[in-house]
């Protein structure tokens, strides 16, 4: 029997339906909220895409969105500036910086200097370690994205064994600390692991989020296995000479042997792009000293 295909899509629209109807409520108090982001001109097309559709998506549900951009090859110090203007700002909930920055800015001394409480992304390293010692769920959208697609088969992850491939900062790890929070059994490992077509192959849900195209083939995975493909990479279709975007798994194989796969794309993008926007309403709420439900 073909696996279950994992509809990101349809849990998203679903996901928005609430944050909409949350964001109405902001703004019925004369306090919408609102997203602030920076996108810095280095010539990468994909993120000035995603900054335009990250601002209709805001336009949808109700949030604010304000684009800021600074010009192609600004320094850190230009970058730093930005960022303490918006952490100083209390009309600012939410901040985030679209990537990729100037090769010699340093991405993570960007991500230390968000202010944790305005950090949507869960990039911070403070936010990090409080989803690891369980103080918070404000984790990297993309992890707490999986999570809930993985919760919405229903499946109960106490002492379900779980093998995670790839062990990004705000990937592979935050997902594999989710995971044992749900008390499953994880096992964290990378494309360079020995043995690692028998552990992906012991594991009831497989995890890749390694960014390599096709790394995970039909036997790899067990029969019946919950497989959600983290992985985004963009490959030459040989037949129509474009680029298309594929997850890690070897879908159409692995479909004839797994219980339900998420499909790339239409699985955790549209999820993580969900969650980001729901952390806007959060952050709004608690800026207010409200408790979003």
């Amino acid at each position: 029997m073909p696996a279950q295909l994992i509809d990101g899509r349809a849990l998203a629209d679903e996901f928005r339906e609430q944050i909409a109807s949350r964001a109405a409520e902001l703004r019925q108090r004369g306090t919408p909220a609102k997203l602030d982001a920076i996108l810095v001109d280095s010539g990468d097309n994909g993120a000035r895409v995603y900054a335009e559709n990250q601002a209709r998506t805001c336009e949808s549900l109700g949030i604010g969105y304000t684009l800021h951009e600074l010009p192609k090859g600004s320094s850190t110090v230009t970058i730093e500036a930005k960022i303490r203007e918006l952490n100083e700002d209390d009309s600012v909930h939410a901040i985030m910086v679209h990537m990729p920055l100037p090769e010699d800015v340093d991405e993570n001394h960007i991500k230390m200097l968000l202010n944790p409480d305005k950090d949507v992304e869960g990039v911070n390293p403070a936010n990090i370690g409080n989803v690891v010692y369980g103080r918070s769920m404000r984790a990297p959208c993309t992890a707490l994205a999986t999570l809930k697609l993985i919760e919405s088969t229903g499946i109960d992850l106490k002492g379900k064994r779980c093998a995670v491939v790839g062990a990004s900062v705000v990937v592979g790890r935050p997902i594999a600390v989710l995971l044992m929070q749900r008390e499953a059994t994880v096992i964290s490992c990378n494309k360079y692991t020995e043995g690692i077509k028998e552990l992906c192959r012991g594991a009831d849900v497989l995890i890749p989020a390694a960014g390599v195209p096709g790394l995970i083939t039909k036997d790899m995975v067990k029969p019946g296995a919950l497989v959600v493909d983290v992985g985004v990479n963009r490959v030459l279709d040989p037949d129509s000479g474009k680029k298309r975007t594929v997850g890690d798994v070897a879908f159409d194989e692995v479909c004839e042997v797994a219980g339900a796969v998420s499909p790339v794309p239409g699985g955790v993008g549209p999820m993580t792009v969900a969650v980001l926007l729901h952390n806007v309403v959060e952050l709004a709420y608690e800026s207010f000293g409200l408790v979003c439900r």
